[in-house]
């Protein structure tokens, strides 16, 4: 079996979305993002407007996401959680195809969309059962 942090960097690239775990005034909160995963790195897109976005720069931020709605039969469900210093990244053109088109509106306002990027430090990954070694070997 893999390392964990190679295994969760391959599952976060199996999903779209997740959530940003960080600290704001010394109250944490999660916010919605949209992910890419390129060269290892965790690229986020966040809708500017939340205001979330300066509590993570320069920060210490978890960004998990899981299967729990998609696994199908004979997958195992997993969760996994990448934690690293987030900084402000300009996408290239190429990241921003990878991201897919933004969402029109967020909370009813415009979306503005804010780019983060996540170095992992560490991570976690759980899974209910032994499916997932097996998934996951049988994808190398």
């Amino acid at each position: 079996m893999p390392n964990d942090d190679d295994l969760a960097v391959e599952l976060l690239g199996r999903t779209d979305h997740g959530q940003v775990a960080a600290s704001l005034r010394a109250m944490p909160f999660l916010a919605l993002a949209r992910h890419v995963v390129v060269d290892g790195r965790v690229l986020l897109r966040l809708h500017r407007g939340c205001g979330y976005h300066p509590a993570c720069l320069g920060s210490v931020v978890a960004y998990g996401t899981d299967n729990l709605d998609s696994a199908g039969p004979g997958e195992s469900v997993w969760s996994v959680q990448i934690v690293g210093r987030c900084e402000a990244v300009e996408p290239t053109a190429a990241h921003q195809e990878l991201f897919g088109p933004a969402p029109r509106f967020v909370d009813g306002e415009p979306y503005d969309p804010v780019y983060l990027g996540i170095e992992p430090q560490f991570s976690t990954v759980h899974s209910m059962d032994n499916a997932l070694e097996r998934q996951f070997r049988r994808t190398l």
